[in-house]
């Protein structure tokens, strides 16, 4: 026991201690699981797109490319697209492009690839004084709600960060909590400087690939810089400075610990951040009607109200541009819709955020659940405890569900539920092998001498290896060998040994195989009964076929040992025995004392069993059965021998053996032997004592040879009742003085 208690403690033990590790040392090894179930969140519940939302996309689609040509289009055409969306009345024209490189198609780059000719200075001539296509987009953005886009890299490039606002800190600087990068790619010098903004165009994937969260602010070159998306709010609302709020500043106490970024304040809006300065966004599904076609803007389709006040960010869903991104909502969505889902979700108040407290709550839960799980289990029974887990499991995630649809608050309730679910499913294999065990040693104690229903009786339940018993209707098998003393005369201790084992092996798996319970070996004797522990409704049946299949097990075996006695030069002589069946009311159970005891039946019809099996050396034959085993298995093919009294009996019995096996009692021989003996038993109990010793001649002719000796007892009674008649009340009964 103090070995099972060790061996649970060390299996729970062991991944408790790993659960406790990852909860306190290493949460954010735990991340990407947290994340799976936050999406699983988003999914069921996504942000509902607003149709009224100020946010538009100018998307350079795959219709547009068609009408307009291949990407990408000349500066002008760019140009043109500013002047018509400011002269509707956009609030912002943010460009999730990179402008970092001249334009190709400008007249001055094409010049450059013609090869020298009259025609070639002839085109010069008449394009010197047109201005480049750089210049037009540059002239077209000067003084307008612009934004360009720049991406941070990592390149040791010294350049020069364009700023477009002013900043207010507050508390811990915020540059050693945001993404850092050392350079820049910018849009070129003269975009930038007549640019109204310029916002980073990165974005930060989980290692999904998933975007979950977009960066409000990042470090470029040692400087903070706005994304995208923050920076389109800020020209929006016209705003010269950004107040950044970090940890320890007023209001935000984290007794002296730097723990990041709090909150980024843009004009009106205030953006709680996570510490390194991004939004989780909840995302809205992909809408299409999110999108206005670039080719409508410049053919003048698009009615100015649709225009007016609203923030548009320009980029591309064509699929050969490749710029799709994965969000917890959709496997892909066009990048620029990133950008405008954060503001979207900025300026509809969204908050999906994970609190200070939240990863300190789901450690002491996990803690707490497994500690419980480790303490009850072994006290509890498994299913039990399996539902209150389920309960506990139900009340964790519909409290997290709470939390995140009616406050934006993520709060996991995977990770506590699965740490006690680990514990438990460790905990209860431990018990299941342990109990497994004690089912293996169960079986190894008794196997060999219970039927197999037993065996797994006991296995199911060791709880009944305690004293006690029931009464139960029996039938008791006695078998016997003779002259066992002659037998085993002149063998050693070994050579008995073998021999006893090759004979009660095959013995036994005959009372195995057919239902039955070996009770005790006895030397050479073998006591079994059937229908306890298990009911079998055919217990009677099922001893004689077995009494039937024994007696001809022995014959084979005899021809093994005589043929092994011949080869060795010695002589061995024919082994036989006697069986005694019997039917009736026996106490079964585990008898004995609280130390040992063993599985047996006890009562008069044992004792009854045992003297059938003692009379049938007195009556020729090598089975006996009482009356009522005969009368429970009609169907074999029964033959009354005797009617007896035996010892200690008032009342006569009918004994009755078998003939053969019922395929044989079936033949003809049979039916012409089966006449022939009740002659012989009516010429007996008739008193024709001169007729029964013809008729046993006549019927031993016919008998089978095993049952030859029966006609010997009846002519030698015959014989003894010629010379010494009984008396008048004699009803043809024989009383057996011995047991």
């Amino acid at each position: 026991m103090r070995y099972a208690n060790r061996l649970y403690w060390l299996v729970v033990g062991i991944p408790f201690a790993l659960i406790v590790f990852f909860e306190i040392a290493a949460p954010h090894a735990l991340a990407p699981l947290r994340d799976l179930v936050f999406d699983s969140y988003q999914r069921l519940s996504p942000r509902q797109w607003d149709a009224d939302a100020p946010v538009r996309i100018i998307d350079i689609d795959d219709a547009s490319l068609t009408r307009i040509g291949q990407w990408p289009w000349p500066r002008t055409r760019m140009a043109q697209l500013v002047d018509k969306l400011s002269a509707m009345g956009a609030a912002v024209v943010a460009f999730d492009i990179a402008l970092a490189e001249g334009d190709r198609t400008s007249p001055d780059q094409i010049l450059s690839l013609l090869p020298p000719s009259a025609a070639r200075d002839a085109v010069a001539r008449d394009i010197v004084d047109l201005p480049t296509n750089d210049a037009v987009f540059a002239a077209a953005i000067a003084g307008k709600p612009v934004v360009l886009g720049a991406i941070a890299t990592a390149s040791p490039l010294t350049i020069t960060l364009p700023q477009k606002h002013g900043w207010v800190t507050a508390g811990d600087d915020p540059a050693q909590f945001v993404p850092r990068f050392a350079s820049a790619v910018l849009p070129l010098p003269d975009f930038a400087a007549q640019a109204s903004g310029i916002g980073m165009l990165n974005w930060l994937p989980d290692r999904d690939q998933t975007i979950r969260r977009v960066p409000v602010l990042l470090g470029v070159g040692g400087k903070l810089a706005l994304g995208l998306a923050a920076e389109a709010l800020r020209v929006a609302q016209g705003v010269d400075t950004v107040i950044v709020k970090s940890s320890n500043a007023s209001g935000e106490t984290a007794f002296g610990a730097a723990t990041g970024v709090n909150a980024v304040k843009i004009g009106q809006f205030v953006i709680d951040t996570g510490s390194s300065g991004d939004v989780r966004v909840r995302f809205s599904a992909h809408e299409p009607r999110r999108f206005v076609p670039a080719w409508q803007i410049l053919a003048d389709e698009i009615k100015p109200d649709e225009i007016e006040g609203r923030i548009f960010f320009i980029g591309s869903s064509a699929a050969g541009l490749l710029d799709q991104r994965t969000t917890p909502i959709d496997a892909t969505i066009p990048g620029v819709e990133v950008h405008a889902q954060l503001v979207e979700h900025i300026i509809a108040g969204g908050q999906l955020s994970r609190p200070d407290w939240a990863l300190g709550a789901e450690a002491a839960l996990a803690i707490l659940s497994c500690v419980i799980f480790m303490v009850f289990l072994p006290r509890t029974p498994a299913i039990i405890l399996g539902l209150l887990g389920a309960g506990v499991v139900a009340v964790l995630v519909g409290g997290s569900w709470y939390l995140f649809h009616q406050g934006g608050i993520l709060v996991d309730p995977v990770v506590p539920s699965a740490s006690g679910g680990v514990i438990y499913l460790a905990g209860l294999s431990c018990l299941y092998w342990q109990e497994q065990a004690q089912k293996r040693q169960v079986r190894s104690a008794f196997e060999r001498f219970v039927a197999p229903a037993v065996v797994e009786r006991l296995a199911g339940d060791p709880s009944r290896l305690v004293l006690g018993g029931e009464n139960r209707t029996l039938t008791l098998m006695f078998c016997d060998l003779r002259s066992f003393t002659t037998l085993s005369e002149g063998m050693s201790a070994q050579e008995l040994t073998r021999f006893m084992n090759d004979y009660l092996t095959p013995m036994t798996d005959l009372v195995l195989d057919h239902n039955g319970t070996v009770d005790k070996y006895m030397g050479d004797a073998i006591m079994a009964f059937w229908n306890a522990p298990l009911d079998d409704d055919k217990h009677a049946i099922n001893a004689g076929r077995t009494a039937l299949l024994m007696i001809d097990r022995l014959a084979e075996l005899n021809q093994r040992w005589q043929a092994q006695a011949s080869a060795q030069g010695r002589h061995f002589p024919i082994a036989r025995f006697g069986i005694g069946l019997n039917t009736g009311e026996c106490c079964v159970g585990n008898l004995g004392s609280t130390r040992r005891f063993d599985y047996s039946a006890i009562g008069d019809e044992v004792n009854v069993a045992s003297r059938l099996e003692g009379a049938t050396k007195y009556l020729g034959v090598d089975l006996l059965a009482a009356e009522t085993t005969h009368d429970l298995a009609p169907d074999l093919p029964w033959i009354e021998v005797d009617l007896v009294r035996l010892k200690g009996k008032v009342q006569a019995t009918r004994l009755f053996t078998l003939m053969g096996s019922e395929e044989e009692a079936a033949r003809g021989d049979f039916a012409a032997y089966r006449l022939a003996h009740h002659e012989v038993l009516d010429a007996y109990r008739e008193r024709r004592f001169e007729a029964v010793i013809d008729k046993a001649n006549a019927a031993r002719a016919l008998a089978p040879l095993r049952l030859a000796g029966l006609y010997d007892v009846y002519s030698k009674r015959a014989t003894a009742l010629l010379l010494a008649p009984p008396p008048a009340d004699w009803d043809g009964s024989t009383t057996m003085d011995d047991k």
